[in-house]
């Protein structure tokens, strides 16, 4: 049986989504959780690793399993064992065919920025403070020109593995609330770091240090370091996967587009 959960979690205490030899990942806790459960060994497969201190309300997760257990059963079962900054928000059977990583069809990530003078006791493990004032306005024009199918080399990550840095953007926005500033991205997929190194080169045109159409200039030279600073990865969250509608999972955005 292939099972499917949703997965939440705070990412700060934490060296990235991924199993580890050394350091505390989320992964080994989750299978540690359900081996227990399972009362087998467990291995899961996410739909997309998170960086140290980044964080997630809307990973997903499958795992292969001989145990019987109800989808109640998988999630309370999993949470009683797991700390508190890890949470199941849902399980439920998949078919042999679903696969967590392969399957998706897209992946959503918010950056969160608290632009004001004074920092933030509560929310300084989920934001980054920038204490300049930012011009959203110009921020959103400027991401708007890494909209669709690019070489994204010029934000990605020295250390990223990936096979091509081809990548298709397919909506994105940079938003103000208040003193709350929100970059909202979804792509096919993202290099590693991508989504910081563009907020670093967007936050440089919202202080005013870079034109709007720096960002365009900084993607078409395939070139990490003619880029901005990589944004601290505390502000990140994975908020979403998305997979064909036939799979029917919970919170799945693609269920608004199934046939009734």
């Amino acid at each position: 049986m292939r099972i499917a959960l949703g997965i939440e979690y705070d990412g700060t205490a934490y060296n990235g989504w991924q199993r580890q030899r050394t350091g505390d990942g989320v992964q080994a806790r989750i299978e540690a959780s359900l081996s227990r459960v399972a009362n087998e060994t467990i291995e899961v497969t996410c739909a997309g690793r998170t960086d140290a201190g980044v964080h997630a309300t809307g990973q997903v997760v499958h795992f292969d399993t001989s145990s019987e257990r109800t989808p109640r059963g998988w999630l309370l079962g999993a949470n009683t064992s797991l700390p508190d900054d890890i949470n199941v928000s849902w399980a439920t059977p998949v078919a042999d065919s679903f696969h967590a990583r392969f399957s998706a069809v897209s992946r959503s990530y918010r950056y969160r920025i608290l632009n004001r003078l004074v920092r933030s006791a509560l929310d300084r493990h989920r934001a980054w403070w920038v204490y300049q004032p930012l011009d959203e306005r110009l921020m959103h024009e400027a991401a708007l020109a890494l909209l669709g199918q690019h070489d994204f080399s010029a934000f990605r990550a020295a250390g990223c593995q990936a096979s091509t840095a081809v990548r298709e953007l397919m909506a994105v926005s940079v938003v103000r609330e208040d003193d709350w500033v929100f970059l909202d991205v979804t792509a096919n997929a993202f290099l590693q770091h991508m989504v910081r190194n563009i907020m670093g080169t967007l936050v440089a045109i919202g202080i005013g240090d870079k034109p709007a159409d720096w960002a365009a200039t900084v993607l078409q030279s395939r070139d990490r370091k003619q880029g901005g600073m990589a944004a601290p990865p505390h502000g990140l969250t994975l908020v979403g996967v998305d997979y064909p509608a036939e799979y029917r999972l919970p919170g799945n955005r693609n269920l608004d587009k199934m046939p009734r």
